[in-house]
């Protein structure tokens, strides 16, 4: 009988070291989360979302975000600008962002959102982006900086974000001009995971080269914009060496010129269609004899410049295209049936034609005849009037009874 109830005298005392660790994994596991911060909508789940949408009374992104974040959504705002490491130690002023700047450099001591992978900031009246203005995000593998009025971006704005592939600054460029175009070149160049380029509705007359030169590009997106074209040096860097997969290009509703200039982007989209998959809808806006028409329906041959204009840059293109051949075709036609019915008019008359030229020689013979009579009876001396008598020859005469 005792050596029947040991075992369960030692039961308790094997289960007795487990309680206090299922007790510790109870308590991690209940963990209240983190607040929402003010203002904000958070979602729970496998990847905590927040969305965050409060009007011009957010100026700046919010620092009680939870760690464990995954998504972060802020529309509407009134940010205007994004400082130095705005997302890793705030930006209340010039002094914690450099704080924070030089934690997020440091390493782990100003990363203060560390699973964040997706940031989308449109509709924020953002207006300057400083360099260094995402560190201390090194999870972020897409940023949306879409419809806000941009005027000015650090040449390092998207230092600090190694795994970013997706970057979407659709509408955002069209205020800032050529400088604006230029920091982005810069601000492009340490990003060699981008997978995903999107410039849409940017009125931009050409593409940033270091965007063309993304090793790991897989589409870019360039609709509507001023493009006028594509030259040899933009198509060439769209090319990939080392076995890379060639970049997917979105090119509809841009002002297509159909000169000489746009004969290598013809040739390039017809061995290329698959790259482009908007091709069918690219249209020519110039010149005016092809407006509007399909730009690969176009014969390579046709595409000629202005007058010695090499680059194709002149409006007024020398160009018979079908359609213009055809009206010339048909005016002919139509001259054609006019003279052919004008001959048939005078055949069918011929008799009454004969009888009024003839009228006509005989009116002009009796007029003739009638001019030449006056003639030679105008031409007869003894019908000339006698001369006046001059005025003394008057007053001495017989008759004059003096």
């Amino acid at each position: 009988m005792a050596a029947a109830m040991a075992p369960r005298a030692a039961q308790p005392e094997q289960r007795g070291p487990l309680l206090p660790g299922l007790l510790l994994v109870a308590a991690a596991l209940s963990r209240p989360a983190a607040p929402c911060p003010f203002q904000c909508y958070c979602f729970g789940g496998p990847k905590l979302l927040l969305r965050c949408a409060s009007g011009a009374e957010l100026r700046q992104p919010p620092r009680d975000v939870p760690p464990d974040a995954r998504n972060l959504t802020i529309v509407g705002a009134n940010l205007t600008v994004l400082r130095a490491a705005a997302f890793a130690g705030g930006d209340a002023d010039p002094g914690e962002a450099a704080a924070g700047e030089a934690a997020a450099e440091a390493g782990a001591g100003g990363v203060r959102l560390p699973l964040l992978s997706a940031l989308r900031l449109t509709h924020n009246n953002i207006e300057v982006v400083e360099d260094g203005a995402f560190d201390g995000l090194p999870s972020l593998t897409a940023l949306d900086l879409s419809h806000n009025p941009l005027r000015a971006l650090g040449g390092g704005a998207f230092r600090g974000l190694p795994a970013l592939r997706s970057l979407q600054l659709n509408h955002a460029l069209a205020r800032g001009g050529p400088t604006l175009l230029a920091a982005l070149d810069t601000a492009l160049a340490p990003l060699d995971e981008l997978r995903l380029l999107g410039l849409a509705g940017n009125a931009l007359s050409r593409l940033p080269p270091a965007a063309l030169r993304r090793p790991r590009l897989e589409q870019l997106d360039a609709r509507l914009n001023a493009l006028a074209g594509l030259g040899p040096d933009e198509l060439r860097a769209l090319e990939r060496d080392g076995g890379l997969p060639a970049p997917r290009l979105l090119l509809a509703d841009n002002p297509l010129r159909c000169g000489c200039a746009a004969r290598p982007l013809l040739a390039w989209l017809r061995n290329a269609t698959e790259r482009v998959p908007d091709a069918r809808r690219l249209r020519c806006a110039s010149p005016r004899a092809l407006q509007d028409r399909p730009f690969l329906d176009l014969d390579e041959a046709r595409l000629r410049c202005a007058h010695g204009d090499a680059e194709g840059r002149g409006d007024q293109v020398e160009l018979a295209g079908p359609e213009l051949e055809a009206s010339y075709v048909f005016f002919g036609l139509v001259l054609a049936l006019i003279g052919l019915i004008f001959l048939m008019v005078l055949y069918l008359n011929r008799r009454g034609i004969q009888r009024w030229m003839r009228n006509l020689r005989e009116a002009c013979r009796d007029q003739m005849e009638g001019y030449h009579y006056r003639y030679e009876q105008d031409a007869d001396p003894r019908r000339a009037p006698a001369p006046a008598a001059p005025a003394g020859s008057r007053a001495t005469s017989p008759g004059s009874g003096l």
